[in-house]
C-alpha cells in the first residue's frame, strides 16, 4: 500500500509541476544539498556507531548508526539486510527503527527551530 501511495503521490505531484519550475539550477541545487545531507548524516552515524561500538566493548553494532537518518524505513531496511549478509543470524531490523525515528524527530525539531528562526 506505502509504494502504491507513493506513486500516485507522484504522479499526482509530477503532473501539477512546470518543467520551468522543476528544471532549474535552484532545484539542482537542493537535490545536491539534499544528498550531501544525506551522506554526511548517514557518514556521521556510522562513525558514531564505530565509538559506541568501541566503549561497550562490543555489545553495539556499529551500522545501527546508519539507521539514524530519517529515511524511514529505508535505512532500516538496508542495515538489516547488510546485517544478515554479514551474519545470517543478525536480526537488526527492530534496533535499527529506534534511531530511525529519533531521526525524524530530530529532522521535526530541526524544521521547527528553523521554521521559528527564519519565519515562514
Amino acid at each position: 500500500l506505502m509504494y502504491i501511495i507513493t506513486i500516485l503521490l507522484g504522479l499526482t505531484v509530477g503532473a501539477t509541476t512546470n518543467a520551468d519550475t522543476l528544471l532549474s539550477l535552484q532545484t539542482l541545487g537542493i537535490i545536491a544539498m539534499g544528498l550531501a545531507a544525506f551522506a554526511i548524516g548517514t557518514a556521521s552515524g556510522v562513525i558514531g556507531g564505530k565509538i559506541m561500538c568501541k566503549l561497550t566493548g562490543g555489545k553495539v553494532n556499529p551500522m545501527i548508526g546508519a539507521a539514524g537518518v530519517s529515511a524511514v524505513p529505508m535505512a532500516s531496511r538496508v542495515v538489516q539486510k547488510v546485517g544478515q549478509e554479514e551474519n545470517p543470524s543478525n536480526f537488526l531490523l527492530m534496533h535499527a527503527m529506534s534511531p530511525n525515528v529519533a531521526g525524524v524527530i530530530g529532522s521535526a525539531v530541526a524544521a521547527g527551530i528553523l521554521l521559528k528562526v527564519f519565519g515562514a
